[in-house]
């Protein structure tokens, strides 16, 4: 497992050594591998997980959200294990006001503030799809059936010359 040092781990994320000395105090975002303890010599120690946290909290802060309630959404996040699994499975969604979670395989949007409430999704691209494809179907229908009313009056033209 790689280690990280905090003066790696700030340069990787963007954060400055303050903040990650602010953030693991107030326990936001620990090193995994090593922490002080308290005692001076010692070097806190990021795993990769602990920087892509890191960085998710920068960027957030970046894009507006006040640390507490980047605070509450990671608790809330860590009571539910929603930071345990694979990073791929956990994606966030900021409106400048609250900060969502998406379950990517159930489709589901959480309001990581609100203690999980669900939240209302519209996924347009989903739909766009799902339109496009009526749309190929209903287009294929036409033509089968414009096609059949000209067959029907061309036979019907043939019947009446013969």
């Amino acid at each position: 497992m790689d280690a990280f040092t905090s003066h790696q781990a700030s340069r990787l994320t963007g954060c400055t050594p303050r903040q990650l000395r602010y953030w693991d105090q107030i326990e936001l975002v620990s090193p995994s591998i090593q922490r002080t303890g308290g005692r001076s010599g010692v070097p806190r120690l990021y795993s990769f997980r602990d920087l892509v946290a890191l960085r998710v909290v920068r960027s957030l802060l970046d894009g507006g959200m006040s640390l507490q309630r980047v605070r509450r959404a990671f608790e809330y996040l860590r009571q539910n294990a929603d930071l345990e699994g694979h990073l791929s499975e956990v994606k966030l969604i900021t409106d400048g006001v609250s900060i969502f979670k998406v379950a990517r395989r159930r489709g589901e949007v959480v309001d990581a503030l609100r203690q999980g409430q669900m939240a209302f999704f519209v996924a347009i691209d989903q739909i766009a799809l799902a339109v496009d494809e009526e749309v190929t179907i209903f287009r294929r229908d036409r033509d089968q059936f414009v096609r059949a009313l000209r067959d029907a009056a061309r036979h019907v033209r043939d019947e009446a010359q013969g």
